[in-house]
């Protein structure tokens, strides 16, 4: 941690001085050892089989905590304005990424899916860092082009132009659910940034109509929509994993049938480590264990708007940009990974953020935590102390 992180004024709880919010820092842990404990009992039985060590898949994601965690203390040490400095550079970086992995001989193809990386052992996402870079892109340029953009749409463009080559990107790939994570989380900062309204409501309308169109572009889409309407229709075809999660609700009840004790997790239900751990959370713990990951999301989210609510009155507007986007782009995964094992929505392959199995996703939220921690630090004791601007 830096020497100006020491300078700070600290937060009180109870007679221990706290350097960093510690809302915010305790609900990140909580879910962070919720996921480890949630991941190790889900993936037991697949290690066991697959791999001959009912530990190595818990193993593996201890690993990337580690790995995740020596990235959170670099980064909470590193200034705001730094990642303001080369915002430019992320974009193009982002670019780079997605049109890396389409390459053939680069990209790595997993269940008919080309979102990976392959640097010697380490499977590297791109989608996962270019949520994040662009984030850090568009709430710089949304914050230096402040007046510009109340003035013309003309400088509103830019961003969605580069939007817009991102989201081919990764249709390309395809991944619809970072598209549509990485659109929501674009419109909300946005909306926030206090662009004006007839600028931004032709774009949030161009949104939801590029949304809905390519929901049921692809055939498999529309098959995933119908078994969402009806999982129960095709049981043991295109309704299999929302049929098997809605069991695993059902067995839980209401305070679950214990920590491990899991029955769903037995080969019946697959992706339970990654993207439907949160039906094992259900199973095992009910719907008391459910509600409190529930309730840690909601929090981390209001959380981190209030952070970014607090930059925006002392006008450190590429801050508070920041600030709401992480805050969406967290908020955006958990609920829509929530809602694909609720039956509330398609089936789409997202991880819930700090708890699923899934080293890229993991190690990207635990940066975007610290930046959001950094914000709180840096807003509560001004940038003076920093050597930054309020831009």
């Amino acid at each position: 941690m830096s020497i100006a992180m020491k300078k700070t004024k600290g937060r009180f709880v109870g007679n221990i001085e706290c350097p960093v919010d510690p809302i915010l820092s305790g609900i990140a842990l909580a879910l962070l050892l919720f996921g480890s404990v949630m991941v190790g009992s889900a993936s037991m039985e697949t290690g066991a089989r697959v791999y001959g060590n009912s530990l190595h898949l818990a193993t593996i994601h201890h690993l990337y905590i580690v790995i995740g965690l020596i990235s959170f203390l670099f980064v909470l040490g590193l200034p705001i304005k730094i990642w303001g400095r080369f915002s430019w550079l992320f974009l193009f970086l982002s670019i780079f990424l997605l049109v890396a992995v389409l390459i053939p001989g680069v990209g790595k193809a997993v269940n008919g899916s080309t979102r990976w990386i392959q640097i010697g052992s380490i499977n590297l996402q791109g989608s996962e860092l270019v949520k994040l870079f662009f984030l850090v892109y568009l709430s710089k340029y949304l914050a230096t082009r402040k007046e510009e953009i109340q003035e013309s749409g003309i400088s509103f463009v830019i961003p969605v132009i580069s939007l817009g080559l991102l989201v081919l990107l990764l249709l390309g790939q395809p991944d619809f659910g970072a598209s549509i994570v990485l659109i929501v989380a674009s419109a909300t900062v946005i909306f926030l940034s206090g662009t004006p309204i007839r600028f931004f409501f032709p774009f949030a309308i161009f949104a939801f109509i590029f949304i809905m169109v390519f929901s049921v572009v692809r055939p498999y889409r529309i098959e995933r929509i119908i078994s969402f309407a009806d999982p129960w229709h095709d049981p043991f075809g295109s309704g299999y994993q929302l049929t098997q999660a809605l069991i695993a609700f059902g067995r839980g009840e209401w305070f679950g049938l214990g920590l491990g004790n899991s029955i769903q997790k037995l080969f019946f239900l697959p992706e339970a480590h990654t993207d439907f751990i949160f039906s094992i959370v259900g199973e095992e713990l009910g719907f008391v264990g459910a509600s409190v990951v529930v309730f840690l999301f909601f929090g981390l989210v209001i959380r981190g708007l209030s952070i970014g609510n607090l930059a925006m009155r002392q006008t450190m507007y590429f801050h508070a940009n920041l600030a709401y986007g992480l805050s969406i782009i967290l908020g955006v995964q958990a609920a829509i990974n929530l809602g694909v094992n609720l039956g509330m929505l398609p089936t789409k392959g997202i991880t819930l953020p700090l708890i699923s199995y899934g080293g890229n996703s993991l190690v990207v939220c635990l940066v975007m935590i610290a930046i959001l921690l950094r914000i709180e630090v840096e807003t509560r004791n001004g940038t003076q102390k920093y050597g930054g601007s309020r831009v």
